[in-house]
C-alpha cells in the first residue's frame, strides 16, 4: 500500500484500556487522520497485568469511567464505560472504531448514536471463535449479544487471517472484513543485524514478555535442562510479572544458565535481541513475536489465538502445539543443532516484518478501511 495514505475525517476509537504497546500505533494512525483522532478508554484494573506506561502524543485522549461486573475471565463478565455518549457529542467523529466485544454493553448505545447520524462504525478484534457449551446461560447470552453487535457494524478489522475467517463465518456475506495483522513494532530500517554463521559460545535463547503462568516459562526451563550439554543455551528472560519469584527459585535448582533481565525497552531491548540466537514463546500471547522478528530472530511459538499463523512459517520458525513439552524439547533441540540454518531463518523473519507485518502496514490498512467505509456510509 501507499505509505502516504490519509483519511480526511475525524476518527473516534474506543478501547477498554490503552496498553503501552498500542501507543505508537495510535499516534501513527492519528497522524494519518486529517481531522484528528481521539481515543476513549478507561483504567486498567489492579488485578490485570497490562503495561500502560507512556503517553499519547498525537492522539487526543478521553477518560472512560470503566465499571466492571465480575472478573474479566468469567462468562458473566460485563463492562460499562461511563461518559461514552458525552465523548461522542464532544468529539463528533465521522467514523467510530470499537473493540468488537459484545460484553462492553455501553458500546451498543454508542452504535445507535452513530447510526442515527448516518455515520459508520467499524469493529476491531481477534475474531469470533466458536462458543462452547451452549447450554451455559452465560455463553448463550454471549452468543446472542455477539450476533447483535456484529450485525450492527459496517465493517470489521481482524488481527489475523484466522480471525477474519471467524468473522466471515459469524456475519452475513455482505459484511466487509479486513485483516490488519497485529504488530507492535514499526517497519525496521537500516541494515539487518549481522550474526556469525556459528555460535560464539553457548547459544542464547531469549523470551520477552510478562512473567505469567500462561506463558509456561517453567516448561522452557525444564526443556533447556534436558538438552544435550553441548547445545544447552544461556536463557535470557526479559520482563517482569507475578511469576518472576517462582521462576527464579526454579531456575536455581533446575537450570542455572537462566538470567532474569527485568523489563527492557528501546535500545536496551534491541541490544539484547541482537545478541540472541532464537526467540521462544512456550505459552499463549504473541505480541513480542513480531518485535523479535524485527531483530532478525527465528522463533519458536506455541499456537494460540490464530495471530501466530500470520507471523510464523517454516521459513522463519516453528509453530508447536500448546501445552506440549515434548514438542518444545524436540523443536528446540533441532533448532540449536544448526546455527547456519537459524541465521537464514532469522533473515526471513526480518523480511516478513519489513514487508508485511509492522505498525506501518497496520496503519495503512486502517486508513484504507476508513476511506472505504466512510464512502459507503452507514447501511
Amino acid at each position: 500500500m501507499n505509505e502516504t495514505m490519509t483519511f480526511s475525517g475525524k476518527l473516534g476509537l474506543q478501547q477498554r484500556v490503552v496498553p503501552s504497546y498500542r501507543i505508537e500505533f495510535f499516534d501513527l494512525l492519528a497522524e494519518s487522520c486529517g481531522g484528528g483522532m481521539s481515543v476513549f478508554a478507561g483504567e486498567v484494573p489492579e488485578q490485570e497485568s497490562i503495561p500502560t506506561s507512556g503517553e499519547l502524543k498525537e492522539t487526543k485522549f478521553s477518560h472512560a469511567r470503566n465499571t466492571h461486573f465480575r472478573d474479566i475471565n468469567s462468562a458473566y463478565y460485563f463492562l460499562w464505560q461511563g461518559g461514552f455518549i458525552q465523548w461522542l457529542k464532544d468529539w463528533n467523529p465521522d467514523v467510530l472504531i470499537i473493540e468488537a466485544n459484545a460484553r462492553y454493553l455501553s458500546t451498543f448505545q454508542a452504535i445507535r448514536w452513530m447510526r442515527s447520524r448516518g455515520r459508520p462504525v467499524i469493529g476491531w478484534g481477534l475474531g469470533a471463535p466458536e462458543i462452547e457449551d451452549r447450554k451455559s446461560i452465560g455463553n448463550r447470552v454471549r452468543k446472542l449479544l455477539r450476533d447483535q453487535l456484529l450485525g450492527q457494524l459496517d465493517a470489521l478489522i481482524a488481527y489475523s487471517h484466522t480471525g477474519a475467517a471467524e468473522y466471515r463465518e459469524a456475519t452475513n456475506p455482505e459484511m466487509p472484513v479486513y485483516v490488519a495483522t497485529n504488530a507492535v513494532a514499526r517497519r525496521p530500517i537500516g541494515q539487518i543485524p549481522v550474526r556469525k554463521s556459528e555460535f560464539d559460545g553457548p547459544p542464547i535463547v531469549i523470551y520477552v514478555g510478562r512473567l505469567q503462568a500462561r506463558k509456561r516459562l517453567a516448561s522452557l526451563l525444564i526443556v533447556c535442562s534436558k538438552l544435550p550439554d553441548e547445545i544447552q543455551p544461556n536463557l535470557w528472560i526479559v520482563g517482569n510479572g507475578p511469576e518472576r519469584e517462582n521462576l527464579e527459585g526454579l531456575s536455581k535448582s533446575l537450570y542455572k544458565r537462566t538470567e532474569f533481565m527485568g523489563r527492557r525497552v528501546g535500545t536496551e531491548l534491541t541490544e539484547l535481541c541482537n545478541r540472541a540466537d532464537i526467540f521462544v514463546l512456550p505459552g499463549t500471547g504473541g505480541l513480542a513475536v513480531q518485535e523479535a522478528m524485527s531483530h532478525a530472530l527465528p522463533v519458536i511459538v506455541a499456537e494460540g489465538d490464530g495471530t501466530q499463523g500470520d507471523l510464523v512459517h517454516p521459513q522463519n520458525g516453528w509453530l508447536i502445539p500448546p501445552d506440549d513439552e515434548q514438542a518444545l524439547l524436540e523443536t528446540l533441540h533441532s533448532a540449536l543443532s544448526d546455527a547456519n540454518r537459524l541465521r537464514e531463518m532469522g533473515k526471513n523473519s526480518y523480511k516478513i516484518v519489513q514487508q508485511q507485518v509492522n505498525i506501518d502496514e497496520m496503519v495503512n490498512t486502517f486508513v484504507d478501511v476508513l476511506n472505504k467505509t466512510s464512502k459507503m456510509g452507514s447501511s
